[in-house]
Parts: structure tokens; C-alpha cells; sequence
């Protein structure tokens, strides 16, 4: 289900994310305060960052932002999420989203496959 054209565009997505951080890191107080945000936002507390990473991944399949699908599924996983789990989080995303929020989850499972190979 994964083409060489989803497959370049996670990697642009990446990319471009890198290359915006690098740039906003060094010129922008308030960018870096974000970064300090969301650090502690997915600090484990009385939910896991894991859990803290399906939630986000539910809410940007309803915001359809393919970016924070990126970033929040290979985040999941890193914290030891499965694709089970993240897999259910898409489905609460779609109940959430009805009918455009397929959309969204399309592309997200795009991403979950170019990790998983």
C-alpha cells in the first residue's frame, strides 16, 4: 500500500521538519518555549508518554495534520506503542472525525507502514 510517492513524502515531511527546527531553534524564544511545552506535556505523569501519543495521534486525525501524524506515530512507537494500539487511536480518531477523518487516517496508516518495514 506504500508507494515511492508516500514513502517521499514522509521523508520531505521529516526533512522540512528538521530544517524548520533548526532555523526556529536558534532564532525564535518563542519556538523554544513550545519545545519546552511539549516536553513536559508528554512527560509521563498519570498517563504514559505512550498513552499521551495515541491521544495526539487521535486529535491529528481530526485536525488532519499529516506532519503531527509523522511525528507522533514514530514518537509512539519509540515510547513502545504498538501498531495494535496505534491502529485503535486511529479509530477513535475516525469515530471522532465521522467521514473526513478517513481521510486522515489513511495517510497515517502511510506512515505506521513506512516505520514498520
Amino acid at each position: 500500500m506504500l508507494n515511492d510517492c508516500d514513502k517521499s513524502k514522509i521523508e520531505n515531511l521529516i526533512k522540512d521538519r528538521k530544517h524548520a527546527h533548526a532555523f526556529f531553534d536558534n532564532a525564535s524564544p518563542v519556538y523554544r518555549a513550545f519545545l519546552q511545552l511539549e516536553e513536559k506535556a508528554f512527560e509521563d505523569g498519570a498517563l504514559s508518554r505512550g498513552n499521551k501519543e495515541l491521544i495526539a495521534i487521535g486529535i491529528s486525525i481530526i485536525t488532519n495534520c499529516e506532519s503531527c501524524l509523522e511525528w507522533h506515530i514514530k514518537k509512539a512507537l519509540d515510547a513502545g506503542i504498538t501498531q495494535n494500539q496505534i491502529i485503535e487511536a486511529i479509530g477513535v480518531g475516525i469515530e471522532m472525525g465521522g467521514g473526513p477523518a478517513t481521510v486522515s487516517s489513511r495517510f497515517a496508516l502511510k506512515v505506521l507502514e513506512h516505520y514498520s518495514q
